[in-house]
């Protein structure tokens, strides 16, 4: 199903790339505050979400870095100082596959 700009809800045409932008400049701060070596893999995994998903935007989502799509967080991944292994997750509204479990 193709989306128009027509069949777009009024409220998310007057979201902008400023919007984004504030999105990606909180993610980014997040990114900051991890320790390393979950920094540095952030930091990667963002380019990557970002170079091969442009559709998806940047926002915090229970103080984590995530990406979303028509408002709903597709991806997110978390690594503090408490975790012992950085996390990568994907939401149910990702549809990686094509059936029920």
């Amino acid at each position: 199903m193709k989306t128009t700009k027509e069949s777009i809800p009024n409220k998310q045409k007057t979201s902008s790339s400023a919007d984004k932008t504030s999105g990606e400049s909180a993610v980014l701060a997040k990114i900051a505050e991890m320790p390393q070596p979950y920094r540095s893999m952030g930091e990667r995994l963002h380019v990557i979400i970002t170079y091969s998903a442009p559709s998806l935007s940047p926002r915090t989502w229970y103080r984590m870095p995530a990406y979303s799509k028509d408002g709903k967080v597709i991806c997110f991944f978390r690594g503090t100082k408490n975790d012992r292994y950085m996390t990568f997750g994907f939401d149910e509204k990702a549809n990686l596959d094509e059936g029920h479990m």
